[in-house]
């Protein structure tokens, strides 16, 4: 089970941003597509992250000021990513040890999908919930 296989079952479109937006611009995004983070994008390079926490922390640091700053005074700059080869679980540990909730997929520079930690565990419960109706279906045939 790899990252690969979460993104294939997708059709969403990967909303982002840039580290020249303003904080009030990018926690429009946010609240109108009901999601907690944003890659930050130089191109199609990710650069950071802006997430709940961001705003939490600039409100704290900035008040109501932190809402005409651009992205980049409050992004996560310290971006953790996969590429799509990863397992799932290994993204999970990776996610919970450095205690993030979404992480970009990256390939040759590029984002190629973003995952949350729900997303993963999501994965992770239909795999589970298969694995044991599979399971009774065995039991009750034999």
């Amino acid at each position: 089970m790899t990252i690969h296989s979460i993104l294939q079952g997708r059709n969403h479109e990967i909303y982002s941003c840039t580290a020249d937006m303003s904080v009030s611009q990018a926690v429009q995004i946010l609240a109108e597509k009901r999601i907690g983070a944003l890659p930050v994008l130089d191109g199609e390079a990710v650069i950071g992250i802006f997430s709940e926490r961001d705003v939490l922390h600039s409100i704290r640091k900035y008040g109501h000021a932190a809402m005409d700053h651009v992205v980049r005074d409050v992004m996560t700059a310290d971006v953790i990513s996969v590429d799509r080869s990863k397992s799932a679980i290994g993204a999970l540990s990776l996610m919970t040890k450095r205690r993030i909730r979404h992480l970009p997929v990256v390939e040759d520079g590029k984002l190629v999908g973003f995952v949350s930690i729900g997303d993963l565990v999501k994965y992770r419960i239909d795999k589970i919930e298969n694995e044991a109706a599979a399971m009774r279906d065995y039991i009750q045939s034999a």
